[in-house]
């Protein structure tokens, strides 16, 4: 049964986004100051400045999503101030919206990471508890496409799989993504993060395809949950990521998360140099759309 909800993660602190210098193409003062002050998903990027993050809900909405969480930093009010204070009951063009606030702990500059983001947005729901849900970025914009598809599908769990080669950045940026190895089926064995040469030539399909995730994943909820507590820091990072947290589920439960193969380009806004390309995804693609 189709349940439409969907976690967005945008608790983090925008490091990137505001320490990265200022294109010559943008003028805007309004943008430049939304990238230094905001979280990178309230942005302005869109007609009439309306920020990055309306255009992932339009998809979520037009894909079936009805229950939305929203984690936030305790350090950015942005996004609470524009859906709205209430943490129970906006209501945005259809969408139920509520937030769960992620923390920084005391001696840190950082929260915890995605896995723990993704933890504490479950924690704020319990009433999910049984159930199936969405998550992703709040930085990158996925079509109405992929979000259906983990809506729909009818496996435990499930993420997109996307066609490295469609994605329309830099290679060398491209070359930083997490691949995915899989088994013969199409279950996911490993995501592979900042992956060596090596490892990226061992995740190439027998039709070439080398699959990358971009940070979209279906879960049932209480198979992912004792991961996203027991997960290990990043020796380097020293923050708790989901993408490890999944290779340990899929390593107890293996063939229980389908990889979705999809050829499309994702708009990503990390750095200040992304706000342009993405000003023009924006406007070949929504276009005469109504909220």
């Amino acid at each position: 049964m189709v349940n439409g909800k969907l976690v967005i993660l945008a608790g983090g602190i925008s490091s990137r986004m505001k320490k990265s210098p200022v294109p010559e193409a943008i003028a805007d003062e309004e943008l430049i100051l939304d990238a230094n002050e905001k979280a990178k998903s309230m942005i302005g990027v869109g007609k009439g400045h309306r920020p990055f993050l309306d255009y992932l809900l339009y998809n979520a909405r037009q894909a079936g999503y009805h229950d939305v969480v929203i984690v936030i930093s305790e350090r950015d009010e942005s996004i609470r101030k524009y859906y709205g204070q209430n943490d129970k009951s906006n209501e945005f063009f259809g969408l139920k919206i509520s937030y769960a606030v992620q923390a920084i702990p005391k001696g840190r500059e950082k929260p915890l990471g995605t896995a723990d983001a993704l933890r504490v947005a479950l924690d704020a729901m319990p009433h999910w508890n049984g159930s199936r849900f969405t998550v992703c970025n709040s930085d990158n914009l996925y079509s109405q496409t992929a979000l259906k598809l983990m809506l729909e599908h009818h496996y435990p769990n499930a993420m997109i799989d996307y066609d490295r080669n469609a994605l329309e950045f830099e290679m060398s940026r491209i070359e930083k993504f997490a691949v995915t190895t899989k088994d013969e089926e199409g279950f996911l064995v490993r995501i592979i993060e900042k992956p060596s040469e090596s490892e990226i030539n061992q995740a190439r399909a027998s039709n070439g395809v080398i699959g990358v995730s971009m940070n979209i994943f279906s879960f049932d909820r209480d198979m992912i949950y004792p991961f996203l507590n027991s997960v290990p820091f990043h020796p380097v990072r020293n923050e708790k990521e989901l993408p490890e947290a999944v290779n340990m589920m899929v390593s107890k439960y293996p063939k229980t998360l389908y990889c979705f193969p999809l050829s499309e380009h994702v708009p990503d806004l990390t750095a200040k140099e992304d706000i342009v390309p993405v000003q023009r995804y924006l406007e070949n693609h929504f276009s005469g759309i109504t909220f």
